[in-house]
């Protein structure tokens, strides 16, 4: 069985947040009773036997994780995504219907770094009988942001620096060669492969984000979740929210964000497709109030990726989607 690799078990929650207390209860009752259903099911004992002779059952909680195990298991794995297109795994509250998805995984995928914070206990119980594996887990920690006002925690947002995205899919592999060491070299072959198309991918980012003039190189959006982005790639971000959406933007920071645009006259800001739109239409009103005119440059796909059977629906179709269309609204 693989190494099981854990969240801590707090949430990835911005310091101050404004998350209303009962709201925040009732959350953390439902994983409560999850956590008891799992316990109920008898986990500890679980058993699905050898998977060499079939599909590997795969649960991934993110869109962008199950992309990376489709790719690299191929015809092997029979992947499920928990949270599709459109939802904030911040604030994802795992449904009574997951339980029998995740007990029914052969092995489970996550993100880590306390993205999926609320579903911290699920994994701990659920990683006493089968490979519970963060696919962060072991990055180099020289390339993991620390917000300031994080205190000791680390930024979960990594996909958007495709090279480090890319170490990810090395993770996968192992895990998935340590279930299965019959097809080791279909994976190693597939996960070759698709950090090959990982690092084209990674000189088209850099080569849009050239075409803008460097001091137009601002991205600015509902929550600071480009980080890593702007890091790789030279792009000053800026979130209204903060890393996390957990946090809500009161008046005050929609005022503070519309000076500044006004102050240096920038030409787009951003919606995010897992994050509600008002409060970014909140600041371009703010904007015109203040002389300047600023237009919503499109939409771009944050924590969550677009509809199955799109190109946006891929992490790579993703991925160009965004930076054609931060280039496109910033050059």
């Amino acid at each position: 069985m693989g190494e099981a690799y854990l969240v801590g078990q707090a949430g990835w929650h911005r310091q101050g947040s404004k998350m209303k207390p009962r709201l925040r209860l009732r959350a953390y009752a439902l994983v409560a009773v999850i956590v008891m259903v799992l316990a109920a099911c008898g986990t500890d004992a679980a058993d699905n036997g050898d998977v060499g002779g079939r599909e590997i059952n795969v649960v991934a909680t993110t869109g962008m994780i199950a992309d990376a195990v489709r790719n690299v298991g191929g015809d092997r794995v029979d992947v499920t995504g928990l949270m599709g297109p459109g939802v904030d795994p911040h604030l994802y509250r795992p449904t009574a219907s997951d339980v029998s998805v995740l007990e029914n995984a052969d092995i489970i995928f996550y993100n880590g770094l306390e993205l999926e914070g609320r579903m911290t206990d699920i994994f701990v119980r659920l990683a006493a009988s089968k490979p519970t594996v963060a696919v962060t887990a072991g990055l180099p920690e020289d390339r993991l942001q620390e917000p300031p006002e994080f205190d000791g925690k680390y930024d979960p947002h990594i996909w958007f620096d495709v090279d480090l995205w890319s170490l990810t899919i090395q993770n996968v592999q192992r895990q998935l060669a340590e279930l299965d060491p019959d097809s080791a070299e279909i994976y190693q072959a597939n996960a070759d492969s698709y950090i090959a198309e990982l690092q084209e991918l990674d000189s088209y980012v850099q080569e849009q984000i050239d075409t803008i003039p460097e001091p137009g190189r601002i991205l600015i959006t509902a929550h600071d979740a480009f980080g890593y982005f702007g890091l790789r790639y030279g792009v000053e971000v800026i979130g209204l929210q903060g890393t996390s959406t957990a946090a809500e933007a009161g008046a005050a920071d929609v005022q503070n964000l519309s000076r500044l645009i006004v102050e240096r006259q920038i030409k787009a800001i951003f919606v995010e497709s897992s994050v509600p739109r008002a409060t970014i239409e909140a600041v371009q009103s703010a904007v015109e109030a203040g002389g300047h005119d600023v237009a919503i440059g499109g939409e771009l796909f944050s924590d969550a990726m677009g509809a199955d059977g799109t190109p946006e629906g891929t992490y790579i179709g993703m991925v160009r989607h965004n930076v054609d269309t931060i280039a496109g609204a910033l050059r």
